[in-house]
């Protein structure tokens, strides 16, 4: 009996180190496929807010442009003007 104990107990600790290698690496994979999903969302947010800030970009250059429309048309019936007042004297 005396000899058994240490074997089974020899037996029973490598037993024990299997299991906790096991979920040791079980954990591990779960920690790794969590940082994926998680830089992987986190990726996800940065290019929808990077797709915010272009099209901010873009309306700022729509709005400047329609501006520029406006003024471009302001200038053009006052040169118009002009040309007929020269035109009649």
């Amino acid at each position: 009996m005396a000899t058994g104990t240490p074997d089974s107990q020899a037996r029973f600790g490598q037993s024990v180190k299997g299991l906790l290698t096991e979920k040791v690496n079980t954990c591990g994979t779960d920690v790794i496929a969590l940082t994926k999903q998680v830089l992987k969302g986190s990726r996800s947010s940065e290019l929808l807010g990077q797709a915010a800030r272009n099209m901010v970009l873009q309306e700022d250059a729509i709005l400047h442009s329609e501006d520029s429309l406006r003024k471009m048309a302001i200038i053009t019936t006052h040169l118009q003007y002009q040309q007929e007042a020269i035109q009649k004297k």
